[in-house]
Parts: structure tokens; C-alpha cells; sequence
């Protein structure tokens, strides 16, 4: 994230707070759970970002904490989890970013296992390297699990997340290009707690059977 390890650990705290939160409402629908606690899993990256600026940046356990979370975890967690959560209707198409998910996790976990991920401070943000071949192919990849699994979900709440990150990936890339994974997985993570709503809307069906709002 920008500007220090102390704005990491604090913007850390606070999204994971939401996250637990958000956990907590989902507590009655099992397959809501692992959408629910993406800001959990979100806001303890930035938590061990902040261990990255601690030890300079370099190639350590934070380093290689962050790169596993961000590289081959997120672009599969995401499109499993909204596969759980979607409606009947959008679960066939979500296959396609479930498949794209897959291939890139297993993709970056490889050059994970055979590359050294790098983290240098440049000035107020964080840049990372691992030195992937075909890099365009697995960001395009990456964006078709992610960003694709919320566009695709059939359900706004998501499909308004998925809207904002791709806006946030734009900016990042455009203002950060060097910095640019680190960024974004910042503002990825600022804009999942808008899961807490998700998760408070989704719980409304269990208050009453007059309650007009739907799964």
C-alpha cells in the first residue's frame, strides 16, 4: 500500500475488524462464508505488508507471505467463493473465471516455487518482482478470475464490487505502473468491505418471511 508500514497496519486493522463483521452476518449461510471473509484475508495482507516495509522490503517470510496471498491464493479464492454465494442461474458461466482462476493460481504458485519474489520501497509505495514469463497472459488471467467472477455473479451488491476494483486497477496501473500489484491489492481491499453491506443484505431473508429482499 502507499505511504508506510503505519497506514498499512491501521487501513489493516480496520478492514479486518469489517471482515469478522462480515463473517459474523454470514454465520447462517455456509456458502456465503468464504466471499464473507475475503476482507478478513484482505486486511491481514496489508497487516503483513506493513511487516514488509519493517524489514526494508528484501526477499523474506513477509515478502513471501504477501506474494503467496496475492499471487496464487486471491485469483482462485475469489472465483470459488463467488461461485459458492451466486444464484443457480449465474453459477455455469462462472465456471469460466473459476477455470481461469485455476490455471493462474497454478501458474503463479509455480513461479513462486522456482523464482525469488523481490519487494523494494520506492518511496511511499512498495514494488515487487518475481520475473514471470508470459506476464500479460497471466494478468489477463488474473483480471478474468477476479474482476470477471464479481462482474459475472448475477448479483449487484458484486457486481458494484467488481465495477470498483476494475476502476481501482485502472487508476493503479495508470498513476503506479511500476508499484502497480501492491496498489491495487490496496484498493482491492478498501473496497471489500462494502461486503459488510453484502453480508447485512444478504442476511435480511432470515428475518421474517414478509421481508421482500432476496438471496
Amino acid at each position: 500500500m502507499c505511504w508506510s508500514a503505519t497506514a498499512d497496519l491501521v487501513a489493516g486493522g480496520a478492514i479486518t475488524s469489517v471482515g469478522a463483521v462480515s463473517v459474523a452476518m454470514a454465520a447462517g449461510r455456509p456458502r456465503d462464508l468464504p466471499l464473507a471473509a475475503l476482507p478478513l484475508l484482505l486486511g491481514l495482507h496489508q497487516i503483513v505488508e506493513a511487516a514488509v516495509w519493517h524489514d526494508n522490503g528484501g526477499t523474506g517470510s513477509a515478502t513471501v507471505a504477501w506474494a503467496v496471498i496475492a499471487l496464487p491464493l486471491l485469483p482462485l479464492w475469489l472465483p470459488v467463493a463467488v461461485l459458492c454465494a451466486a444464484p443457480a442461474h449465474a453459477r455455469r458461466r462462472l465456471l469460466v473465471p473459476l477455470a481461469a482462476g485455476a490455471a493462474t493460481s497454478a501458474a503463479l504458485a509455480h513461479a513462486l516455487a522456482t523464482r525469488t519474489v523481490t519487494a523494494e520501497i520506492r518511496g511511499h509505495t512498495v514494488g515487487y518482482s518475481l520475473g514471470l514469463r508470459q506476464a500479460g497472459l497471466v494478468i489477463v488471467g488474473y483480471f478474468l478470475a477476479t474482476i470477471g467472477s464479481l462482474l459475472l455473479s448475477g448479483d449487484r451488491g458484486l457486481v458494484l464490487l467488481g465495477v470498483l476494483v476494475a476502476v481501482g486497477a485502472a487508476v493503479s496501473f495508470a498513476l503506479w505502473r511500476q508499484e502497480y500489484v501492491s496498489t491495487w491489492c490496496a484498493c482491492a481491499a478498501v473496497c471489500s468491505v462494502l461486503l459488510l453491506l453484502w453480508a447485512r443484505r444478504r442476511r435480511l431473508p432470515l428475518a421474517g418471511p414478509a421481508d421482500p429482499v432476496g438471496p
